[in-house]
C-alpha cells in the first residue's frame, strides 16, 4: 500500500500523514507550498507539489500510489466560488485521476449535516452543498470508497471514545482531528469500511469499541 494524501498541510491532512507514517505506510503528500510543507510534515513523507484544480499536476503527483485520502476543504474567504472549486471541482478532478490510475480505495473527509440545506454552514457559499455533490460524484465513480463525515473538528485530542454511525443520523457533536485521521487510516484496512458513509464524533461515556466493531455497526 502507498497512500496519496491530498490537503496534506491542512489541520486534518497533516494528522493523516503523521498517522500513516506512524504505521509505516509510505506516503506521498500533495501540497501547493513546498517550503511550508517541509516545516509541517514528517521527514518520512514524500512531498509532491500539485493542485487539485490543475488536473495535469495530479497525474504526475499521484505517482505509484495505490490509495487516496482526501482532506481538502475551502478556506473561509470572500470568494463565493471557493467551496464549489475546492470541495466539488477539486474532488471531481481527483476522483477522475484515481479512476485512470486504478486506485484501490478512496477515503474522503466530508462533514456532518451535508444533507441539510438550511444548515448555517451553507451561509459560507453553500459549502455543505458542494461537499454533498462531491460525495455523490465519488459514490457513482465505481471506485471503492469510504466517506468520513466528522462532527465539529477539535485540534486537541481527548480520551472520549469514537462514536460511528450511518449517513444522516448524527447531527451534532465534535471530534479531535487526530481521531478523524485514525478513522481515515483504519478504513484502508477494514473490509467493513468499504463503500460506506460513516459519521463520527467523540462522546464521553460512550462504549469503547474496536475499529472492527465501529465499522461493522454502520449499514
Amino acid at each position: 500500500m502507498k497512500a496519496f494524501v491530498v490537503g496534506a498541510t491542512g489541520e486534518t491532512g497533516r494528522r493523516i500523514v503523521k498517522e500513516l507514517v506512524k504505521r509505516n505506510i509510505p506516503v506521498r503528500a500533495l501540497v501547493r507550498n513546498l517550503e511550508q510543507a517541509k516545516e509541517i510534515l514528517p521527514p518520512e513523507a514524500e512531498i509532491v507539489v500539485g493542485d487539485v484544480l490543475k488536473p495535469e499536476s495530479l497525474s504526475t503527483a499521484i505517482g505509484d500510489s495505490t490509495v487516496v485520502l482526501s482532506a481538502t476543504g475551502a478556506r473561509p474567504s470572500f470568494d463565493p466560488t471557493g467551496p464549489y472549486k475546492v470541495d466539488y471541482e477539486g474532488t471531481k478532478n481527483l476522483v477522475d485521476i484515481a479512476k485512470t490510475k486504478g486506485i484501490e480505495h478512496f477515503v474522503m473527509v466530508s462533514s456532518l449535516c451535508v444533507s441539510q440545506f438550511f444548515h448555517p454552514l451553507n451561509l459560507f457559499w453553500l459549502i455543505l452543498v458542494w461537499k454533498k455533490q462531491a460525495e455523490e460524484y465519488l459514490q457513482k465513480s465505481g471506485l471503492t470508497y469510504t466517506i468520513v463525515r466528522p462532527g465539529g473538528l477539535r485540534n486537541e485530542d481527548n480520551p472520549d471514545p469514537v462514536v460511528m454511525s450511518s449517513a444522516d443520523t448524527l447531527f451534532d457533536g465534535s471530534i479531535p482531528r487526530i481521531k478523524v485521521a485514525q478513522v481515515c487510516v483504519e478504513a484502508l484496512s477494514q473490509p467493513e469500511a468499504r463503500n460506506k458513509i460513516v459519521e463520527v464524533v467523540a462522546k464521553a461515556g460512550a462504549p469503547d469499541k474496536t475499529w472492527d466493531q465501529l465499522f461493522a455497526g454502520v449499514v
